[in-house]
């Protein structure tokens, strides 16, 4: 039997990056995902391409109706809930904390850090409906570390850990498991503008020299949203080829 057999899975950033990948891992396993995101070309072709077990919601993460509609949305589909990904983010400005935007920083905090409010804020009821369920938030490495120039994004995964820390406190007795990931630098979208000479910077902060892949993140992402981790909650999981081991 497949991992996720006959599950509803929403994810968050799903058309691209690790989110993507999570979406054709999580169709793989069985399960019926539901992928949110505001890229609705890549979204819906993502959707066309992993069969009818899989729909698109266009949805920006920084706006809560937007992830009521969205939990709404996949219980009028599919009529359950089960696993919820909450994935989207972005990089934001890279500034230092004296010159960095106001408006840059609330962009960056209401997508990164809002947005996991606001999912787990909607999709906690619909979990509650029938008892049981797991979310997995997707933090960074940086929701460990600092990073120069990067406050805002630093600020917001710090602030996914204490939140997933949180409620998985709190529902803990309810049957829903809340955890967070962590990845290090991984080859997706969010890095594509990189020069050469950063990214060889990056790749030497992993002890494996290397930066990581969309579907090694998917990987433990599977892993968390299943019944095999059934006694994990509340807890960070990074996944980061060696960053934090210095």
């Amino acid at each position: 039997m497949k991992q996720l057999e006959n599950k509803v899975a929403i994810v968050t950033g799903g058309a691209s990056g690790i989110g993507k990948a999570i979406v054709k891992l999580f169709v793989q396993e069985g399960a019926k995902v539901v992928i949110g995101d505001l890229n609705e070309e890549a979204g819906r072709d993502l959707a066309a391409k992993m069969g009818k077990e899989t729909m698109f919601v266009k949805v920006n993460a920084a706006l809560p109706e937007d992830n009521e509609r969205l939990v709404i949305d996949t219980l009028a589909h599919f009529g359950r809930l089960d696993i919820a990904v909450n994935n989207a983010g972005i990089g934001g400005a890279s500034a230092l904390v004296g010159e960095y935007g106001i408006e840059d920083w609330k962009k960056v905090i209401d997508i990164n850090l809002n947005g996991v409010f606001y999912g787990m804020h909607y999709q906690i009821p619909a979990m509650l409906k029938h008892g049981k369920g797991s979310i997995v938030n997707m933090a960074s490495i940086l929701g460990q570390v600092g990073f120069a120039n990067s406050s805002a994004y630093v600020a917001a995964k710090h602030g996914v850990v204490g939140l997933t820390k949180s409620a998985g406190w709190e529902y803990g007795t309810k049957g829903i498991r809340v955890n967070a990931v962590g990845p290090g630098f991984i080859e997706t979208p969010l890095l594509s503008d990189m020069d050469a000479e950063v990214k060889k910077y990056l790749e030497s902060q992993h002890a494996l020299q290397r930066l990581g892949k969309p579907e090694e993140v998917a990987e433990i992402v599977l892993w968390l949203a299943s019944d095999k981790a059934s006694f994990a909650t509340g807890g960070y999981y990074p996944i980061e080829g060696g960053y934090l081991a210095k």
